[in-house]
């Protein structure tokens, strides 16, 4: 699916302090640079050993990370075609720092701590299968998704997510991304702190981050690391507020009836 930028009405999703290459070409808007990782010490995750590694100068460091684990292969070279075409016959939506997105999911208005179902037609028909392979996991193997939400990012828009923290009001512990089309790092820091984390992420494989890495531990894809066309798509789960014994767990049983039904399309 080619991309027309060379036309200055080209629209981006960009907002506030948010920018990326198309703003910032023909808008002229400026992009903030964050110098903050020239001054951290910067650690490679080994997923055998669960460790973040550090080699400077001859001399080792490293600390345990807990809370990531990495599926490598998690789907073929064949269902990645599949699913990639399948994403691209549906609308992609224009979204901050240029990437583009789909979503699979409840309206959500996080800062008023609202959810009403909308539009929501449950999770893609694709994913039937990709959530029952997850299942066979132990980590996943009770793992009901009630959210999908695909990004799109490309080198030719300076895609990019600033560092964040998934919402844990609505979301629950685990948050599963199956990476597509490229090779990327998910770039990990702390507020407190004074390191990064690179987790490298291989094209095809399945991430999944929980515990400390989920609740602890900011994650961001750096403009840099995004050197051709990625595309992943996250599911996430509901937290237990939503879930049966919670405040709100008829709510949560109607967004699961409907997210399961495979039955999806984007709103």
């Amino acid at each position: 699916m080619a991309e027309d930028h060379t036309n200055k009405g080209a629209l981006c999703g960009c907002k506030g302090i948010r920018s990326c290459l198309i703003c910032e070409k023909f808008v002229g808007k400026q992009r903030i640079e964050d110098d903050t990782h020239l001054k951290l010490r910067s650690f490679v995750y080994e997923p055998p050993v669960g460790l973040a590694v550090r080699d400077e100068q001859g001399v080792r460091e490293s600390f345990s990370f807990p809370g990531v684990f990495l599926w490598k292969d998690f789907v073929s070279p064949e269902e990645e075609k599949h699913l990639v075409d399948s994403m691209d016959r549906d609308c992609w939506k224009e979204s901050q720092s240029g990437r583009r997105k789909q979503d699979f999911g409840p309206k959500v208005n996080f800062k008023k701590q609202r959810v009403r179902l909308g539009g929501f037609t449950g999770l893609p028909a694709v994913s039937r299968d990709l959530v029952t392979r997850m299942r066979q996991e132990p980590l996943l193997e009770d793992f009901q998704p009630v959210e999908q939400c695909n990004l799109d990012y490309s080198p030719t828009r300076g895609s990019a997510i600033d560092p964040h923290l998934d919402d844990s009001w609505l979301w629950g512990e685990r948050l599963v991304t199956i990476n597509l089309l490229s090779d990327t790092v998910v770039t990990m820091s702390r507020d407190d702190g004074e390191m990064l984390v690179s987790v490298g992420l291989p094209r095809r494989s399945l991430l999944v981050l929980y515990g400390e890495a989920r609740h602890q531990w900011k994650h961001a894809i750096h403009r840099k690391d995004i050197e051709k066309r990625r595309v992943c798509s996250t599911y996430r789960e509901l937290s237990p507020e939503f879930l049966p014994g919670g405040m709100q767990e008829n709510l949560g049983s109607q967004l699961l009836d409907i997210a399961l039904t495979f039955q999806g399309v984007p709103v």
